[in-house]
């Protein structure tokens, strides 16, 4: 049963595609363009620091990508901060402090709640009508609409809406409430703030860069179960062969292909292909809007510190307040004292600013809701837009799932859907980790219906 597999790019898809086909036993080649391992979560270098092209949160609810860390032989009480569910805004600047304790679920949500600073009664029992309905309603929604819409129909409040709802949404699925998925939201909030396990709303924060998180130890896991990891190897074709395997390039050819890259390269691989039964995998991928997400790095003397590893901010375009986070990198490594890091999320027109005048106006928005002036004046920034983050989540999207049309060709992302809708995930790591779980288990499942 054991099969000649490619994985095309080694993003936190292939990488968990290539380690599930190693373990179970086939023969992996993993492919990548890039000379650095992780995709669109990976680790860059600037100015003598090593950064990540995006300041990522995990959720204690991703069991897959938390799963594949161990499996590759990292601890993750060593590269990952656990912090209990929170959503802590900077005193003074209008917005809230809401932290989970360490007790059981929903206790934990119960306390928090009871104990939240900056919500008035009001909001605190319109917080727990619409957890008590989510609850009610098994958390699934099987007539999608925009979360606005959502939030709208439960009566939240306003000062929900903007200290709670918004950012959520927008630090989930990188997408505004008013065009966002309110199904896939809630997807989100059950496995994380609906789950009966409380440390599936724990927020993790890594510690390392991304690459060394899994990635690159995902390729020591392939290479160590006999496979081959190729960086700086783009692949610019997938042809079908005769006998049902596939050649790539001009290479030898493999039982099965695992498309791992994003959603656009995956489209124009597969339309080199030249076969209709591709078509309506390729019309979904180019149906996709993309969305931003920015972060500016921003290094100061290495004494500054905050007082929390990481807060939200209230985010006001029309004051040029475009900051929605921020995380202080010298909690997470002690080399990198110092260095804050703000993440915009869709980002388009905050990007559309240029990086000289949104990172001064982000440094001011610093040093105001902080209130330490000398946050104006950092020693240098970086700002790093990854134009196409992510695709715009929106309400009934037709996501392609693993199976392409053609026996052996699989695709895996994080802009795959499930099989059952309840299920997808918006695009994120685990989403990425999930969907090449399951395109790995797909060869495997295939290779022993033939044997059958």
């Amino acid at each position: 049963m054991k099969q000649r597999c490619a994985v095309i790019g080694a993003g936190w898809a292939g990488c968990a595609a290539a380690m599930e086909l190693a373990r179970a036993g086939h023969a992996v080649t993993v492919y990548e363009a890039a000379r650095t391992l992780g995709g669109r979560a990976r680790r860059v270098d600037r100015e003598g620091s090593v950064l990540d092209n995006g300041q990522h949160i995990l959720l204690g609810a991703y069991t897959e990508t938390l799963r594949l860390i161990k499996l590759a032989g990292q601890d993750p009480a060593e590269l990952i901060l656990s912090l209990p569910l929170q959503m802590r805004y900077p005193a003074g600047s209008n917005g809230m402090d809401f932290i989970a304790p360490r007790l059981p679920a929903p206790l934990h949500l119960a306390w928090a709640l009871l104990r939240a600073q900056g919500l008035q009664g009001a909001d605190k029992l319109s917080l727990m009508r619409f957890s008590t309905a989510m609850r009610w309603m098994g958390w699934q929604l099987y007539h999608d609409c925009t979360v606005s819409e959502l939030l709208q129909r439960f009566d939240q409040t306003e000062t929900l809406n903007r200290l709670m709802w918004h950012p959520l949404c927008l630090a989930a699925l990188n997408t505004p409430p008013a065009r966002a998925s309110a199904r896939v939201f809630i997807n989100v909030l059950r496995d994380s703030l609906g789950a009966s396990r409380r440390r599936a709303s724990d927020m993790l924060i890594p510690k390392t860069d991304l690459s060394a998180l899994l990635p690159e130890a995902a390729a020591r896991y392939v290479e160590q179960h006999g496979g081959a990891v190729r960086t700086g190897a783009k692949i610019g074709a997938v042809h079908a062969l005769p006998d049902g395997r596939w050649r790539l390039d001009d290479g030898d050819g493999f039982d099965a292909v695992i498309v791992a890259t994003s959603s656009v390269q995956a489209a124009a691989l597969l339309q080199g292909v030249r076969d209709s039964r591709l078509d309506d995998a390729i019309t979904r991928m180019q149906a996709f809007t993309p969305e931003a997400i920015s972060t500016c790095y921003l290094q100061y003397d290495a004494s500054v510190r905050l007082d929390l590893p990481f807060y939200a901010l209230v985010d006001a375009p029309q004051h040029q307040h475009w900051g929605q986070f921020v995380f202080d990198r010298g909690q997470l490594d002690a080399h990198q004292a110092g260095l804050l890091a703000v993440v915009i999320s869709a980002s388009g027109p905050a990007a559309e600013q240029g990086h000289g005048p949104l990172a001064q106006a982000i440094a001011a928005q610093l040093a105001q809701v902080l209130r330490r002036p000398k946050l104006a004046r950092p020693a240098w920034t970086q700002l790093i837009t990854e134009k196409r983050a992510t695709f715009a989540c929106t309400p009934d999207l037709l996501r392609p799932g693993n199976a392409s049309g053609m026996p052996g060709l699989l695709l895996a992302g994080d802009y795959t859907a499930n099989d059952d809708r309840t299920q997808d995930y918006p695009a994120t790591i685990e989403a990425a980790v999930r969907s090449g779980v399951a395109a790995a288990r797909a060869v495997t499942k295939g290779k022993a219906a033939k044997q059958t």
